[in-house]
């Protein structure tokens, strides 16, 4: 089993029933187990437009691979009406496969650790709430990059917002 962090967003429609079906969804999955959820917040967007995000994110021990993965999230995404207009248009949902265990992944099309993940308070203060001395491969801890975006506004708007992985045990 892998360990992964996938981060979760939206600002469009229920944005905040979106992200917790989501997880639910996430959860149903055949080869994963959500094994801790961060706090929900509410953040500015960000080279982005329309209302506020919600942001979140979920540690998850897998079996798929990271390809399987980020396959997963997507069909995930398009379930919850995900369309992609033009780039960082605002969304009905957003998942982001951040890290995939200590593997450092760069295609085309699937970049692990996330290519922007140290720069965006919205993705770093979800993973301080699971694993603050986690190691970013290639990046640094979680816990000493947050000051470096001390100056994104991120609003705490509820705590652990579902519960962790024995509720979702099939």
């Amino acid at each position: 089993m892998t360990v992964a962090y996938i981060g979760l967003g939206a600002n469009l429609g229920d944005a905040r029933q979106a992200i917790k079906d989501a997880i639910i969804c996430l959860a149903q999955q055949i080869g994963i187990t959500i094994t801790a959820k961060s706090d929900l917040y509410r953040t500015a967007p960000i080279e982005s437009s329309g209302d506020d995000y919600l942001n979140c994110a979920v540690a998850v021990e897998t079996s798929l691979s990271a390809r399987q993965l980020l396959t997963m999230c997507l069909k995930i995404e398009l379930h919850f009406g995900r369309e992609r207009p033009y780039k960082n248009a605002p969304r009905t949902l957003d998942l982001d496969l951040l890290l995939y265990g200590d593997e450092r992944i760069a295609e085309p099309d699937l970049i692990v650790p996330h290519p922007r993940l140290a720069l965006r308070a919205f993705v770093l203060r979800p993973l301080a709430d699971l694993a603050p001395e986690l190691d970013i491969p290639g990046v640094g801890r979680v816990s000493a990059l947050l000051a470096n975006v001390a100056d994104q506004r991120i609003e705490r708007v509820e705590q652990c917002c579902c519960p962790t992985k024995r509720a979702y045990a099939p």
